[in-house]
């Protein structure tokens, strides 16, 4: 067990490098997920997440891992966004974009703190050590938990009695035996704001999400074409989804972002559909360079475009959904025959 004197200063040296909170858990210190996990699977809530199927094993046991490590260190850095991200909502010829993403992409940001912490503690006490952010099979928001970061609120999503719901997670893994916290307890009481607030009811049950009707999978996740069902609910919503975390309650005690590259590029907050849809491969590359939606690629981003026009009943937007009908993507083509169905449907109802 290292010195209680190394845990306060691993504390106070996350904080100067750029996180908001720290706390420390064991490894095994979840044992509740992997039942979770295949309550999940079994139901096909992932949907084509085929890679949580994959690495099931990792993910609900982070002791197997990596079985040298003792301790996790979990950390969380605000993203707190500086306006309302659901007032683009009533902006029709508009899209939304998840907050955390209308900059920087964090993997890299959080990455790049959580090597420097790594070398600290290398430097200070020895030990081995690996880093992760969100992309490896590691149940972040349970380890979250059992550290006394936040709890799991009704939506699933990490909720922290001193940051709200906007934050980050990253671990530390080490073979270093470091003093734990207390987990956190559930603080949710009766309330079910983040329920109600989603647009497509993607929880059959608080604490539980069908992934398959979140849209934050639906725009990211989803190859293909989107259940034509869900295309109404998924309103101007391009790039995730942002509404059970903005009503959170608990959002009262969030903290501003320290990190500038958090804040929203101006023209990423509510983004014209019309200059959206004109993107090329070449375009949209350029647009979202260092953002990760870049990641999704310009199909799927333009074939979640495309359904915000359809949704928009902006007859203006009809040639630009007209001439997409042809795109050499099934998806595209797909999405933009439908939204030209839909606001061909809107001016023959105000013709009447």
């Amino acid at each position: 067990m290292v010195s209680d004197d190394l845990k306060a200063r691993l504390v106070r040296e996350a904080r100067d490098i750029g996180f908001d909170m720290a706390r420390v858990c064991r490894p095994d210190a979840v044992g509740q997920v992997p039942e979770g996990l295949a309550g999940f699977l079994a139901r096909g809530y992932h949907g084509q997440m085929g890679w949580l199927a994959e690495r099931a094993l990792w993910r609900g046991n982070p002791a197997a891992l990596w079985p040298e490590a003792r301790s996790v260190i979990v950390l969380a850095e605000s993203y707190t966004p500086e306006h309302d991200p659901t007032v683009v909502h009533g902006q029709a010829d508009r899209g939304a974009i998840s907050v955390y993403a209308q900059n920087r992409d964090y993997h890299d940001i959080v990455k790049k703190r959580l090597k420097r912490l790594a070398r600290w503690l290398i430097g200070e006490a020895g030990g081995e050590v690996k880093v992760f952010v969100d992309t490896a099979p590691v149940p972040e928001k349970p380890l979250g938990q059992a550290a006394g970061l936040g709890w799991q609120g009704r939506h699933t999503n990490l909720v922290s009695r001193e940051l709200g719901s906007w934050f980050f997670i990253g671990s530390v893994f080490t073979t270093l035996e470091i003093e734990t916290d207390p987990a956190e307890i559930d603080h949710c009481g009766s309330c079910r704001a983040c329920l109600d607030a989603c647009p497509t009811d993607a929880f059959p049950a608080p604490n539980q999400i069908d992934a398959r009707r979140c849209i934050s999978y639906l725009t990211i996740e989803h190859h293909g074409p989107v259940d034509e069902a869900l295309r109404p609910l998924m309103g101007n919503r391009i790039y995730g989804c942002d509404d059970c975390l903005a009503a959170c309650p608990w959002n009262k005690f969030a903290v501003s972002a320290r990190e500038m590259r958090y804040a929203a590029r101006d023209d990423l907050v509510a983004p014209k559909l019309a200059e959206l849809a004109g993107l090329d491969d070449t375009g949209f590359r350029a647009m979202f360079s260092g953002s990760p939606i870049k990641r999704i690629k310009r199909d799927r981003f333009v074939r979640n475009v495309l359904y915000a026009i359809g949704n928009s009943a902006d007859a203006i937007l009809l040639s630009v959904a007209q001439g997409l009908c042809d795109d050499p993507d099934p998806a595209v083509a797909d999405a933009a025959r439908w939204a030209v169905s839909r606001l061909r449907d809107v001016a023959n109802r105000r013709d009447r």
